[in-house]
């Protein structure tokens, strides 16, 4: 399987997703913010880090880079994207997934490791486990506060497109959400890092039960 990692001004995690992507055995595939082409992967991370310095707000020049018009066409025609931590921010401005990333609610940057509840199995990040399974992932983030308006949020709920839950909120997201999906379920946001827990020498590699789930859901 190919699995493409979006690499902007500023990326840091991009590495570290590349790594994970070859210890599943997979193939990594380095998708440049300069070039509008997938080079035919068949799915995409969006990972964190501090993409153009998070001028403006975090992810909001990202979302125009050269390479995020085949990526939201990817996305709308049902492949699979995961946006980890400022990946997550830059697939909100792209209106690929609904809800905004705010300030953490003490105003600070939180680096630290968190408990959190794996909401649903219906997602291709998320089809390797059972719904209500646990995990600890780090997190480091300033702007970390996830916030929907109450009919959006509503419809998260109801819909069962709340993907991940904080067991330990560290940053005041609405409802301890950790992370989300779109409609069609194939587009998750996650502001932990899955791909920084990736290796026992990391302390856990837990964080590739959710990297190798997309290969469950694509019969691999």
């Amino acid at each position: 399987m190919r699995i493409g990692v979006t690499v902007f001004p500023g990326s840091n995690c991009d590495r570290d997703a590349l790594y994970a992507i070859e210890r599943m055995g997979e193939e990594p595939v380095e998708l440049w913010h300069a070039e509008a082409d997938l080079k035919g992967v068949d799915a995409v991370i969006v990972p964190g880090g501090f993409s153009y310095g998070d001028y403006l707000r975090p992810g909001a020049i990202a979302r125009f880079a050269n390479v995020m018009g085949p990526l939201e066409d990817f996305g709308r025609e049902g492949g699979p994207i995961l946006g980890v931590c400022n990946g997550f921010q830059v697939l909100c401005e792209a209106h690929l997934l609904p809800g905004a990333l705010l300030q953490n609610r003490h105003m600070r940057f939180v680096c630290d490791r968190v408990r959190v509840r794996v909401e649903t199995a219906n997602t291709p990040w998320t089809a390797g486990f059972e719904g209500g399974e646990g995990l600890t992932l780090p997190v480091a983030h300033n702007e970390g506060n996830y916030f929907a308006a109450g009919e959006t949020l509503a419809r998260l709920e109801d819909e069962g497109r709340v993907v991940f839950r904080y067991l330990d909120n560290p940053n005041g997201s609405v409802n301890d959400i950790a992370g989300v999906c779109n409609e069609g379920r194939n587009v998750v946001g996650i502001m932990p890092h899955p791909e920084r827990v990736s290796d026992p020498a990391l302390g856990s590699d837990e964080g590739l039960k959710i990297l190798r789930s997309v290969m469950v859901g694509a019969g691999v």
